[in-house]
């Protein structure tokens, strides 16, 4: 399934545990923007209030052609829909120390727009220094192979 929006970051600064899949509750000019391209999701993350999960930190630039009548404010808070035995377990793992829930992407699912959701843990510092070599070396591996490629004599 092809993403709208990826929080890229999140990977980075967290140990991804595990994944669930929330439905988002969007107003229809907020539909439209994201249909347009209008979406980010990089300092977005999910709380969790009263037993119901809500996204802050995603924000949504309204288009120009909005309506009127229509007042959009992009950062609005946009709750989740996922069922509640599946909320509640999230709650008892949040509450252990160390996990919070960070959503990882947006995309389409049957003609509406679904939040993908993970339960992570934060990374230490060496980890994120870990990745970030393991990340240089996959990039210099491949520009050497490329290189060597482009170099051999043909014969």
């Amino acid at each position: 399934m092809p993403a709208i929006a990826e929080n890229r970051r999140a990977r980075f600064e967290y140990h991804i545990e595990e994944r669930y899949e929330a439905g988002v509750v969007l107003e229809g000019w907020e539909i439209k923007a994201i249909r347009a391209g209008q979406v980010q999701l990089t300092d977005g993350y999910v709380v969790i209030r009263d037993g119901e999960l809500y996204l802050i930190g995603c924000r949504i630039n309204a288009l120009r052609s909005a309506s009127t009548h229509v007042h959009p404010e992009a950062d609005r808070t946009k709750k989740l829909l996922m069922h509640k035995d599946e909320i509640k377990r999230l709650v008892g793992k949040v509450e252990q120390k160390g996990f919070t829930l960070v959503p990882l992407d947006l995309h389409y699912k049957g003609g509406r727009v679904k939040a993908e959701i993970a339960l992570a843990k934060g990374k230490a510092e060496h980890d994120k220094r870990d990745t970030e070599k393991k990340r240089d070396w996959e990039r210099e591996k491949g520009r050497l192979m490329r290189h060597k490629v482009s170099s051999t004599p043909k014969a």
